[in-house]
């Protein structure tokens, strides 16, 4: 059984999505090609698409994604809806197809519109003279606040999933990779720890939120205490991680 829901203004273009998913293993361009995922571009009329095709899940996830749960493919395609009536950009969302057998969910797969963009928040990591870079993540800032304000918990954080577009003078942020997401009210401790997974450097984190700070009415140290903490635990936290595994490989060596 094949579950297949296309957005409003794409209803005509239904048959070409369908056999773009169809044929989506020998055709498209790849757009990354993960272990667990694989998105691949293809040409819709005049427009570029995105389709992401999630991994097959294991049988317990299969039964849990068709009986209680929505698909990855599914919140993706809601959770980018919701973003976009809050006026958070987002690329998007086209359609959703999940493929059922009788016992749980197979394959399933989200449609998005492309995204041209500039760069991601990994440049701004990487690159400590990147051009602007102190003005965008004071724009940035505003942009989390504004996620923060709408109750909007995004829980994959991570800074290769804001993509950023120079526009004019200005410059968007648009999130991706959104199945992995919570609206609910956060006080300042859970807005904080929202931001841990940037990597953020100690620079990074005083500019962050001091325009945080102003736009919540805080004190600068209210905001900036509480950010440092939850980023320096997590970089911790991975940093172990790592350091364990590379014992462990050593050892088995």
């Amino acid at each position: 059984m094949q579950v297949v829901h296309i957005h409003p203004n794409y209803q005509n273009q239904k048959a070409a999505i369908l056999r773009f998913i169809h044929d989506f293993e020998t055709e498209g361009e790849y757009v990354t090609k993960g272990e667990r995922n694989v998105i691949k571009s293809f040409e819709l009329n005049d427009e570029t698409i995105n389709i992401k095709s999630f991994r097959v899940p294991k049988l317990f996830n299969s039964f849990v994604y068709k009986f209680l749960r929505p698909s990855k493919a599914k919140r993706s395609f809601e959770y980018a809806e919701k973003l976009l009536s809050f006026g958070i950009k987002t690329p998007f969302p086209i359609a959703y197809v999940e493929n059922h057998s009788t016992f749980g969910l197979k394959e399933s797969y989200y449609v998005s519109a492309h995204i041209d963009y500039d760069f991601d928040f990994r440049a701004l990591i990487h690159d400590p003279l990147f051009e602007n870079r102190r003005f965008i993540l004071e724009r940035f800032a505003e942009f989390c606040f504004q996620l923060h304000e709408n109750n909007v918990n995004f829980l994959d954080h991570s800074p290769g999933n804001t993509l950023i577009v120079k526009n004019g003078n200005e410059y968007d942020f648009y999130l991706i990779d959104l199945n992995r997401m919570r609206f609910e009210p956060m006080n300042l401790d859970k807005r904080m720890e929202n931001l841990k997974r940037l990597w953020l450097s100690k620079l990074m984190i005083h500019i962050i939120s001091k325009r945080y700070a102003e736009l919540a009415r805080k004190e600068l140290h209210e905001v900036q205490d509480v950010l440092l903490k939850h980023s320096q635990n997590f970089k911790r936290k991975i940093n172990r991680k790592k350091y364990l595994k590379k014992k462990y490989l050593k050892r088995k060596r």
